[in-house]
C-alpha cells in the first residue's frame, strides 16, 4: 500500500512538474516570437493556445491514472 501511495504523489507529482516546465518554456518561445515579428502576433498566440491544450492534457491523463491507483489499485493491496 505505501509503496502504491508514493507512485501515486510521484505521477501527479512529476506530471505538474513537466507541465510547469512546459508552460514556461512555450511562453519564453511565444515571447521571443512575438518580440521579433510582431505582425505574427495572432498566428502565433493562436498556436500557443492549441500546444497548451496539448500539453494540459498529458497531467489530466496521469491524474486519471493516479486516482485509478490509489482507489482501485491500492484497496485491493490491504
Amino acid at each position: 500500500m505505501g509503496l502504491a501511495l508514493i507512485s501515486v504523489a510521484l505521477l501527479i507529482g512529476l506530471g505538474a512538474l513537466g507541465t510547469a516546465i512546459g508552460f514556461a518554456l512555450l511562453g519564453g518561445k511565444l515571447l521571443d516570437g512575438t518580440a521579433r515579428q510582431p505582425e505574427m502576433a495572432p498566428m502565433l498566440q493562436g498556436k500557443m493556445f492549441l500546444i497548451a491544450g496539448l500539453l494540459d492534457a498529458v497531467p489530466m491523463i496521469g491524474v486519471g491514472i493516479a486516482m485509478y491507483i490509489l482507489f482501485v489499485v491500492a484497496p485491493g493491496l490491504s
